[in-house]
């Protein structure tokens, strides 16, 4: 199929380099012994310090599976839990030193692995491209809420 709508050029577009990028960070991710979830966590919390509640309304997951996800990387001390500085009984999620280290590492492996891609286009376009995108990301699309599953036993 061949997208002749200039929306459909532009969503084909946007797919395709997502398949792309989404294929170089699992190859990262898993040479790390980490999801995609996982490394979209470390990867927003680079530069937030978000409430556990909205951090899985963000990733679309619910709160045992955003505990479990939080409680391994605490393990491995790449995160931690703290306390809002505005609400008390409120938790956040904290990106470690070494969390912030990994990250660091696994970004600059990313950047390698799409220099090809990334490369064939020059400094002032790479910026416009940027430029482009930026209207498209900021503020990111809501998840979509996670169908409820029915009850054993019930129709």
């Amino acid at each position: 199929m061949v997208p002749e709508d200039s929306t459909d050029v532009l969503v084909d577009g946007l797919v395709r380099s997502a398949f792309q990028v989404m294929g170089v960070l699992t190859r990262i991710g898993a040479e790390h012994d980490l999801s995609l979830t996982q490394l979209r966590v470390l990867g927003i919390l680079r530069d937030r310090q978000p409430r556990m509640s909205d951090l899985a309304a963000f990733l679309g997951l619910d709160k045992s599976t955003m505990s479990g996800l939080i409680a391994r990387a605490e393990r491995r001390g790449l995160l931690t839990r703290g306390t809002s500085p505005e609400d008390k009984r409120a938790v956040v999620v904290l990106i470690t030193d070494a969390g912030r280290d990994l990250t660091r590492r696994m970004y600059e492996e990313a950047r390698g692995a799409l220099a090809p891609a990334t490369g064939r286009i020059g400094p002032e376009q790479r910026r416009h491209l940027a430029q482009l995108l930026e209207p498209l990301l900021s503020p990111p699309l809501p998840a979509a809420p996670r169908p409820e599953r029915p009850v054993r036993g019930t129709p």
